[in-house]
């Protein structure tokens, strides 16, 4: 499977559901897999995926809830809409407090549906391309020397190279050398860019770590 090209997964034992749904679907160019019941799916499921799950709240095998556990058990941070046609406020709660984007009640409205899927499946983008930039961030902060993340700690906190260089009782010049080289293995512009690409990709985990 295409880890980039998102995919639906539908879990539902109502034939007819899984049929109209993915029809829906596909209508739009977004690719599904269906599955009759939650073990078919587990075995087909690849947590690499950009995907959303669509999960039906009463089956036979396992129930949606189970399905929901079990998945967070094993780390699969996948998003949930459970739809239900016997849904009531304490089985909605249940399922948005166990981390589900949504709850729709069968038969639901098609256009509010593929609508919902496509915000989730936006947003699941915008996530993986988030931690994608703190993984590269992450891995270009572990080039810095010693001094060099001394330095860019202090130019995050917003202190100047005159300042620093009294900190660290070293000349201006040389907090100025650390600050290019700085910028140069981050791959960042101008000292905005460095405070922001740090304090944005990274926030309150790097200022704990400084």
């Amino acid at each position: 499977m295409d880890t980039n090209t998102p995919v639906v997964y539908i879990v539902d034992d109502d034939d007819a559901v899984r049929t109209s749904l993915a029809w829906l679907l596909s209508s739009v160019n977004i690719r599904t897999e269906c599955f009759a019941g939650p073990d078919a799916f587990l075995k087909a499921f690849d947590a690499n995926s950009l995907s959303c799950l669509i999960l039906d709240v009463r089956m036979p095998e396992i129930s949606g809830f189970q399905l929901q556990e079990r998945l967070t058990e094993i780390g699969a941070d996948i998003p949930v809409i459970f739809v239900s046609g016997h849904g009531d406020i304490p089985m909605s709660v249940r399922a948005l407090r166990n981390g589900a984007v949504d709850f729709l009640e069968k038969p639901y409205n098609s256009q509010q549906m593929l609508e919902r899927i496509q915000v989730t499946l936006k947003s699941v983008a915008g996530n993986r391309h988030a931690r994608e930039r703190r993984l590269q961030l992450q891995a270009k902060l572990k080039t810095l020397t010693t001094r060099e993340r001394e330095i860019m700690e202090k130019v995050i906190l917003g202190a100047s190279s005159k300042i620093i260089a009294r900190d660290l009782n070293i000349s201006v010049k040389t907090v100025d050398v650390h600050r290019a080289s700085i910028k140069d293995k981050l791959g960042c512009q101008s000292t905005a860019s460095l405070v922001r690409d740090v304090l944005l990709d990274l926030g309150q985990d790097f200022l704990k770590a400084a």
